[in-house]
């Protein structure tokens, strides 16, 4: 018999996973396979604004992972409501391309269905 998570299950499974460095594994165990994962800005080519299904958001976070290093972050939360909850993200990170070095805040909004992440919307202000 399979239980399946709540949602405050989730938001501190994931939580817990991101805080470990084990996003990918928080992905693929956390994710349905129909994941909506949606940016804030405008996106572009090499990363589009929505990302739809696993393949395409798991592509989207090894985007993120080349091009980025991450030298700190600092998660907080979650705040559950119903079958959503919000995650905060703050990231030290320099742009590997570029090499400019940023401070990077975001939170994150997300839905549960059926037990698993449905979907994503992030919200982030950059500032120097």
């Amino acid at each position: 018999m399979t239980t399946t998570m709540s949602t405050a299950e989730i938001a501190k499974t994931l939580i817990a996973l991101c805080n470990e460095g084990k996003n990918h594994e928080a992905m693929t165990t956390l994710y349905a396979q129909d994941i909506v994962s949606v940016e804030a800005g405008s996106g572009g080519p090499e990363m589009p604004r929505e990302a739809h299904g696993m393949d395409a958001v798991m592509a989207k976070g090894q985007w993120w992972v080349d091009n980025h290093e991450v030298h700190s972050a600092e998660i907080g939360g979650p705040w559950p409501k119903d079958d959503q909850f919000i995650v905060t993200y703050k990231y030290d990170v320099t742009n590997k391309p570029s090499g400019q070095r940023f401070m990077m805040e975001e939170a994150a909004l997300y839905t549960v269905r059926d037990g698993k992440i449905a979907r994503e919307d992030f919200f982030y202000s950059m500032g120097g």
